[in-house]
């Protein structure tokens, strides 16, 4: 059986790292399984994409498109044709495709129409904001997804009320913890940790990418104030985004405990959320994380397509109004943050779950 694994953007090695490495297992007992890397290119930051892969212990693609910037219909065409080559020199049994961006898509439709096997990994959340290319993307890949992977109830609720049928329905967990997990004690220190004099529970993470915080400069500096000054004492780190680096003007960034660096590996990354005393973010994936990790998370974004985090850990949604953080930073520094807990499933071993259901499919 050959399955092919899909990986493009940041989020998506996370959740494929973990799948190859039960697969790996599998095969070493004796399952006629094997597996092809097929890597989009749509992140082509180093720090954004290769990093990860030699952090995460993922072989280096068999494929890889190099895809790298355009817009939506430029990348989508790219990878739509960059895969089509790929199946028609060796047909794959399943195309495995995970998270939300383009490449999931893109993949997904080209594998569908050259009648391969389509499974969705995190298949069935929603954010209900058609604003974001994301929540196309979920509801496309979704229409054509013959066996969905599914990380909460949330998600089998959403294809149940589109009618997939339950025994397309796998709920399985989410294999983005299956990759946290794993890696809690191989967390590398960074540089900043020396650098800002950092003590831990006593900074601030931040990070930002979302065009709706992002894309005009006098809002984004807003955000960046408001977390600054209500921080106090304690430092800002905000690991700045590519493409939220093209919209500041660093020397209007006169705030004396804000640290902006480069964008870092997975488990510098992880270290940092780990240590943090919360974390302001648009990731949907941090979410997830931090709420494993208990720790109190503030989301800027009008909608989420992990309601989870809210409900049961540690994330609430405050929306895009910088003056929303005023009573979030209130409850934090008077130590109020709600306790969280972890979500059903999310126990590092989805992954094999994973497995097992794509060894019934063959």
């Amino acid at each position: 059986m050959l399955i092919d694994m899909i990986a493009g953007a940041r989020p998506n090695f996370m959740k494929v790292a973990p799948i190859i490495n039960a697969i790996k297992k599998r095969r070493s007992e004796g399952a006629d399984l094997s597996f092809r890397l097929v890597h989009t290119g749509q992140h082509y930051d180093k720090k954004m994409s290769e990093s990860f892969f030699e952090q995460l212990n993922i072989p280096s693609p068999d494929v890889n498109f190099g895809v790298g910037s355009g817009t939506q219909a430029e990348q989508t065409a790219k990878i739509m044709t960059g895969y089509e080559q790929i199946i028609l020199e060796e047909v794959p049994d399943v195309c495995l495709v995970v998270g939300d961006v383009t490449s999931t898509m893109a993949c997904a439709i080209t594998a569908k129409k050259c009648g391969v096997i389509v499974v969705h990994v995190e298949g069935g959340i929603r954010s209900g904001d058609w604003r974001m290319p994301e929540e196309v993307n979920r509801v496309v890949t979704d229409s054509i997804t013959d066996y969905f992977y599914t990380t909460s109830e949330h998600a089998n609720n959403n294809l149940r009320k589109q009618g997939v049928p339950a025994e397309k329905v796998v709920y399985v967990g989410n294999t983005m913890i299956d990759s946290l997990l794993a890696n809690l004690e191989r967390l590398q220190k960074p540089a900043v940790w020396d650098k800002g004099n950092l003590r831990q529970k006593e900074f601030i993470l931040m990070t930002l990418h979302r065009p709706s915080n992002v894309d005009d400069g006098a809002g984004l500096k807003k955000i960046i104030d408001r977390v600054c000054t209500l921080s106090g004492d304690y430092p800002v780190i905000f690991p700045v985004h590519p493409r939220t680096m093209k919209m500041l003007d660093m020397d209007e960034m006169n705030y004396p405990n804000l640290l902006a660096i480069e964008p870092m590996g997975y488990l510098e990354f992880i270290y940092l959320l780990k240590h943090a005393l919360a974390v302001v973010t648009d990731s949907g994936g941090i979410t997830e994380e931090a709420t494993v990790l208990g720790i109190p998370c503030m989301t800027l974004r009008d909608s989420t397509e992990r309601p989870e985090t809210i409900e049961e850990g540690t994330n609430e949604l405050l929306g895009t109004d910088p003056e929303s953080l005023n009573d979030s930073f209130d409850k934090l520094m008077k130590g109020n943050w709600k306790k969280g807990s972890i979500p059903y499933l999310w126990d590092g071993k989805t992954s094999t779950r994973i497995v097992d259901h794509l060894m019934s499919i063959s």
